[in-house]
């Protein structure tokens, strides 16, 4: 069993991740530049940005500029090898006790495979990587394991698993990004939607963060800075939903007081349960301020 103790693991899932973008371990000019980037999150990439003769040092690298760089408000989650490479194992002990926000697992196919890096990081959080279909299938028992935070939805690998054609509306996805989402949410645990790889295309970007905000993602995994403006904008809330969260909570709390149970706001009821919403809206915009 895990180490990480639930308030630590709580404090993590509470956290804003509007915006989360890969970044090479192997890159020294992208590694000077994380500190100053405007995102949530950032994940530094071991895995698919790195070459094989490169790992190697691109570990040391960036175990050497974790350790001595801060990054301020900024989630720290490095994205190791999968277990079953020949870097996998080294990469898990070389930063299984470096404070960070967590290490990223690819490839999480099955419960099995976080409860095999668990046990040889038990101090650390840990992220799932779904990206293919037994993943997407197993998605409601890999969110059970109790120090996993979310999962990062690689729709790419998704993608070329099913042999679906590219749709601006995601059609032939929606199963899984749904599936993991309801995993996620039934855990209450994070979830991030996958890369949009057009990175200038700032509109195909926008409209694509705005359906994975309308789905219920907690934020956007990114590819380029350039595309942190557009993800952090559309996974805050906007000034028209904290003006209504506001006006819904000072209704509400006005009807509760005269002994009511059921308000109306520009023509519609509120209860209870609008209330749960506006007030995670208002705590959602406070987080995106400090973050």
């Amino acid at each position: 069993m895990p180490n990480l103790t639930p308030g630590t693991r709580q404090a993590l899932i509470d956290r804003p991740y509007r915006s989360m973008i890969y970044m090479p371990g192997s890159n020294p000019r992208a590694l000077e530049k994380a500190p100053t980037l405007d995102t949530d999150a950032i994940i530094f990439d071991l895995e698919d940005a790195v070459a094989p003769d490169a790992k190697i040092a691109a570990r040391s690298r960036l175990y050497d500029h974790l350790a001595q760089i801060d990054h301020g408000a900024r989630a720290r989650i490095v994205r190791i090898n999968a277990l079953d490479t020949e870097w996998g194992h080294d990469d898990a002990r070389a930063f299984a006790d470096l404070p960070c926000e967590g290490l990223l697992l690819p490839k999480v196919d099955h419960l099995a495979d976080l409860d095999a890096l668990s046990r040889l990081v038990p101090n650390q959080p840990l992220w799932a990587m779904i990206e293919s279909p037994r993943g997407v299938l197993n998605a409601a028992e890999i969110a059970r394991h109790p120090a996993l935070v979310g999962f990062v939805l690689g729709t790419n690998d998704i993608a070329k698993d099913l042999g679906c054609r590219p749709h601006p509306d995601r059609l032939p996805l929606q199963m899984a990004l749904q599936t993991c989402l309801m995993a996620a949410r039934a855990q209450g645990i994070v979830c991030l939607d996958g890369v949009y790889n057009a990175f200038r295309d700032e509109l195909g970007l926008v409209a694509e963060c705005q359906q994975g905000r309308d789905l219920g993602f907690d934020g956007k995994t990114l590819i380029h800075p350039a595309q942190l403006g557009p993800a952090n904008a559309a996974f805050s809330p906007s000034d028209a939903e904290i003006d209504l969260a506001e006006r819904q909570i000072a209704a509400f709390g006005a009807v509760v007081a005269e002994g009511g149970g059921v308000a109306v706001v520009d023509g519609q009821i509120v209860e209870n349960l609008h209330i749960v919403t506006a007030r995670k809206t208002l705590a959602k915009a406070a987080r995106g301020q400090k973050g």
